[in-house]
């Protein structure tokens, strides 16, 4: 009975691995076609229901969204690396999950100042932007 289970091991494996991801992937294409099939049953051409979704999947993209996930990986090396030391001095185990969701949260939060600070100075700029484009245009032409 047990090389009975054995054998079955790598196929389900195989089934999570793939199967899984695969019906997750075919979900989400047979929602978008009912959907679609839906605003074109209530009146909207084919044309109009692709451009509605268009417009709905375009996401503004994060300038800062690199340099965040940069700091937080950098953050959770510097946490495993002294997680390890700890545990090479002696302390408990748990102490390197401790110290890489410490550093993970303090790369967090030094983003957050990064980016905080990095959007006041283009709200500065565009306001002076705007101060000094009404004066330029004020100003006399030779």
């Amino acid at each position: 009975m047990r090389d009975f289970a054995e054998a079955f091991v790598p196929a389900i494996a195989i089934i999570f691995t793939f199967g899984i991801p695969g019906l997750l992937i075919f979900y989400n294409i047979y929602i978008k076609h009912k959907e679609r099939t839906k605003l074109m049953d209530m009146g909207l051409s084919p044309q109009e229901a692709r451009d509605y979704f268009r417009d709905m999947e375009k996401k503004t993209k994060n300038p800062l969204g690199t340099l965040k996930w940069g700091i937080l990986f950098t953050m959770i090396g510097i946490g495993l690396f002294f997680g390890i030391l700890l545990d090479e001095a002696g302390f408990k185990d748990e102490l390197t999950g401790v110290m890489v969701l410490v550093f993970g949260g303090l790369g967090f939060i030094i983003y957050y100042f990064i980016a905080v600070n990095k959007m006041k100075k283009e709200q500065q700029e565009q306001l002076s932007q705007n101060q000094q484009s009404p004066q330029t245009q004020n100003a006399p032409q030779n």
